[in-house]
């Protein structure tokens, strides 16, 4: 079975620019919790044009809790 080799991302090839310096572990952790941060917001933002798109509101998704409280 051989495997299906595809080219490397734009990322990806970033990242490995990376590897080849020695970075310390604060600078790694930074870098990490950037790219959560960076990711999160993306989610979020994607999350707050579909609430705009739908009308959704604070007062339904209320109303949505307590419909599956009951």
């Amino acid at each position: 079975m051989t495997a299906i080799s595809k080219p490397l991302s734009n990322l990806q090839l970033e990242l490995l620019k990376l590897y080849s310096m020695n970075i310390d572990e604060k600078d790694l952790l930074h870098f990490k919790n950037y790219l959560a941060q960076f990711f999160m917001q993306k989610a979020i933002n994607e999350a707050d044009k579909v609430w705009e798109e739908k009308g959704y509101n604070d007062d339904l998704m209320d109303e949505w809790i307590n419909e599956e409280q009951q």
